[in-house]
């Protein structure tokens, strides 16, 4: 059975007659990375991954367990909430990160320049197919994708087998890359369980 990415009869799907998107003759996968640690993180990535779902020419295949880690930036802020999501779509590549922007901003970020601080929501274009383009403003593979534990450990979870568009194998990227400041959050939350 093939899915259905062109949002006909999906519940909770709202056609957006004022914006033209751009569309592919085949679907694709992509990775999106979502991290969050403000205003209740958890929930901002799960609405996040749902808001993605509702998108016309998306479909959210799966999303890695969420994770916790710590800053990348000043350390004087919350741990993140992170996750990944494998979607199926038809947008174009720039079409779907102004997508991603307008979720984040649909959850209260603001883009004032400054890297790394608190957010309500991040979300970032990881992988498109087995494409690499660099045009401004968009970078994929993200720059930061094999460089931090955060993205890469949460991906490996639902893409086991994922090589980066060079050939580099995801599993030896993550075999490279510590897990400092980085753990499942389901995990976190269980090991604190009162045992009866």
């Amino acid at each position: 059975m093939v899915a259905d990415v062109s949002g006909a009869g999906r519940a909770g799907r709202n056609p957006m007659p004022d914006r033209v998107l751009h569309r592919l003759p085949n679907p694709v996968i992509a990775y999106v990375g979502l991290g969050s640690n403000l205003d209740r993180p958890v929930d901002h990535v799960e609405r996040a991954v749902i808001q993605l779902d509702a998108l016309t020419g998306c479909l959210v295949l799966d999303r890695s367990p969420l994770y916790w880690s710590a800053p990348m930036g000043p350390p004087d802020q919350p741990d993140f909430v992170n996750a990944v999501a494998r979607l199926q779509v038809t947008l174009e590549p720039g079409d779907l990160l102004r997508e991603l922007l307008t979720i984040e901003s649909d959850h209260g970020r603001v883009r004032d320049g400054s890297r790394w601080g608190p957010r309500t929501l991040d979300m970032d274009l990881l992988l498109y197919s087995d494409l690499t383009i660099d045009e401004p403003g968009l970078k994929v593979p993200h720059p930061g994708l094999t460089s931090r534990n955060f993205v890469v450990y949460p991906l490996l979870s639902i893409a086991p087998g994922l090589s980066m568009p060079g050939g580099e194998k995801l599993a030896d990227i993550a075999a490279g890359l510590s897990l400092d400041g980085l753990g499942e959050l389901e995990n976190a939350m269980a090991s604190e369980a009162p045992t009866s």
